[in-house]
């Protein structure tokens, strides 16, 4: 039984284990980089695309995962927290939060983690978050509409699709593994510019 099914998490033990959890998850972003700006960015100069290497890696890690722990009945799906699908609104929260990384140059975890490797430019969009923040919970009445466009339930991508979950955690893998290979050649391609400029 996980924490959520029991509704401990307001207890210790729910704070300790999402302490811990929180700092390893720190402690890996920055060993992969990701507490600099500069490496984050990097993806929109298609000259680092660590970022997409290493998000699809957790995603198709942890949708594989999950599926092998279900068929083997150490999880029960339908005990995990998901967040109910609103097509309409987390497409809008996409583009905004994307905007908010271009300009940017973090997401709110990895400026955490900025912040904790001492960086300023962390805090500064650390702050305009939170002012962000303050300004949608002004605004949430004037766009409540836009909350339940596309409400759609307890969904994701393969109910959408119609497959099964494994099918579906497996179309991921591949399509990871496709996103690899691509990136790896825009990557090869890209230092070799300076190489021909120079020349």
């Amino acid at each position: 039984m996980n924490l959520y099914d029991q509704g401990l998490l307001d207890t210790a033990a729910g704070f300790a284990a999402a302490l811990v959890l929180g700092l390893l998850f720190g402690f890996w972003l920055e060993r992969a980089g990701f507490g600099s700006s500069r490496k984050l960015t990097s993806i929109f100069y298609f000259r680092d695309w660590a970022v997409l290497k290493v998000m699809f890696s957790a995603m198709a890690v942890a949708a594989i995962g999950l599926q092998l722990l279900a068929a083997m009945g150490v999880v029960e799906p339908l005990q995990l927290y998901v967040p109910d699908t609103v097509i309409g609104a987390q497409a809008v929260g996409g583009v905004v939060f994307g905007l908010g990384f271009v300009i940017g140059g973090f997401c709110p975890g990895t400026a955490a983690v900025g912040l904790g490797s001492g960086r300023i430019d962390a805090l500064v969009f650390l702050v305009g978050a939170g002012i962000g923040s303050m300004a949608f919970a002004a605004a949430a009445p004037a766009i409540s509409p836009l909350r339940g466009l596309g409400a759609s339930g307890r969904s994701g991508v393969p109910e959408l699709l119609g497959i099964d979950p494994m099918t579906g955690a497996i179309g991921l893998l591949v399509v990871a593994l496709l996103a690899f290979v691509m990136a790896h050649a825009v990557e090869a391609r890209m230092r070799r510019i300076p190489e021909t400029t120079e020349s």
